[in-house]
């Protein structure tokens, strides 16, 4: 063998029993969790409100210690980096978001975060330097519970919104991102963007129950679901629930609950990854003995690729004409929204398979219902995530729990997995 092989050999073994600090990890976890803590145990942590800044000057405070640099975006994205051998290469980025829901709880996207920190330090704790430079970041906004649209921090970073269009929007209160950036000092001087991600990894909870109903400890991403969402208006007549036949009715709550059983009928039609959820009704006018004229309602369809949900839209419209014909009553279908749907980079996939098979941790490939930073990153470089079992599959709730194993075994992969992307150069 080279003297390159073996060096390069030597190195791989002396990583392979490199394991983080679960026990430090869940204390950071549990600390962060401090900072908006609700009485039912969850955490209301806002986006760009003063909780907001104390949990990220925390954040912030713990990555200094770790010796890492701070950059901030203008759209408050901050960067904590870790030097490399080489720093000409781009960094591997791990992490998600801290914001948190009204009702939010203390992993959802802060497991992300601090498992990336966690990395950082355990990199730390055993001299371990590595080729590329790696980092960890949390992005503003994530969650779009207090300021839309969602994903807001990388969705400007990715160039899928403007700056000016992220700033101008408001809350309930009409206070600007912008106004609230700046009151939080978190404003920063660096165009988004500009910042280079050689390859990205996101660790989180599922956030759905099937990791723990398949007893597997970590879910190898493959995608995250492409979505469409509209508004489908059935419009009828009113007439009285007494003196009008059944066959002389414009029964438009009738017609809509044949097409909401339809939605049903073609996520089942587009298995396994179809979904389809009609989550929201409004009947007009609403009373129990007038037929109802007016029916508005929401449908949302999910699927792994952006041709399955293309499909769906065609077997949606093609049933919705055809109840339009049988019924003579119109059908609006409008759509408000679409994601496409995001498939993760093969080598990202493959570093988080082969870092939990090298662990010994069982594992299975899985798709993300729910969207995630790690969407946008995506299309500016390869990127995978890692999920691991959240009890029940609960989550935006403030019961939301996943245990200290889980997390430790979450944070263990995304090392190993962040470590062959970076590449070991050595001990210091």
């Amino acid at each position: 063998m080279t003297s390159e092989v073996l060096s390069a050999t030597k190195k791989t073994a002396d990583t392979q029993n490199l394991r983080i600090n679960g026990e430090r990890l869940w204390d950071s976890l549990m600390r962060l969790a401090e900072i908006g803590a609700t009485p039912k145990g969850g955490v209301c942590r806002l986006t760009l409100t003063e909780l907001d800044r104390q949990g990220r000057d925390l954040v912030v405070s713990w990555a200094k210690e770790a010796g890492l640099s701070v950059e901030v975006d203008q759209i408050g994205n901050v960067f904590m980096r870790r030097a490399g051998r080489d720093n000409s290469l781009p960094p591997i980025v791990a992490g998600s978001h801290i914001d948190t829901q009204p009702t939010g709880g203390k992993f959802d996207g802060n497991f992300g975060v601090l498992s990336a920190l966690e990395v950082i330090r355990t990199l730390n704790d055993y001299g371990i330097e590595t080729e590329a430079p790696v980092e960890m970041v949390f992005w503003t906004n994530e969650e779009g519970s207090r300021f839309v649209p969602v994903m807001m921090g990388s969705g400007v970073f990715a160039g899928i919104f403007t700056l000016e269009q992220a700033y101008a929007a408001t809350d309930t209160a009409g206070k600007t991102v912008k106004d609230e950036l700046h009151k939080i000092g978190y404003a920063g001087p660096a165009i988004p963007g500009q910042h280079p991600i050689g390859a990205y990894f996101e660790a989180h909870i599922e956030q759905g129950p099937i990791l723990e109903d398949q007893d597997v400890s970590i879910g190898v991403v493959q995608a995250v679901l492409g979505i469409r969402w509209y508004d489908c208006t059935v419009t009828g007549m009113e007439s009285h629930a007494g003196p009008t036949p059944m066959a002389m009715r414009q029964d438009a709550l009738q017609v809509s609950t044949r097409i909401m059983q339809e939605v049903i009928a073609i996520a089942g039609q587009f298995a396994p990854h179809g979904r389809g959820t009609v989550g929201m009704v409004q009947v007009y006018p609403n009373s129990r003995n007038v037929v109802p004229g007016s029916v508005k309602f929401s449908i949302d369809f999910r699927n792994m690729t952006d041709a399955d949900v293309d499909n769906m839209d065609a077997a949606l419209k093609a049933f919705i004409a055809k109840v339009e014909q049988e019924s003579g009553l119109s059908v609006k279908l409008e759509q408000v929204s679409h994601y496409p749907a995001a498939p993760f980079h093969p080598s990202c996939k493959d570093a988080v398979r082969r870092a939990a098979q090298q662990l010994g941790y069982s594992h299975m490939d899985i798709v993300s219902g729910a969207g995630h930073d790690a969407v946008y990153m995506s299309m500016l470089a390869p990127t995978g995530m890692i999920f691991i079992p959240c009890k029940d599959g609960i989550s935006h709730n403030e019961i939301e729990y996943s245990s200290p194993e889980q997390v430790e075994k979450g944070g263990n992969v995304l090392l190993h997995a962040m470590l062959e992307k970076a590449g070991v150069a050595g001990r210091k």
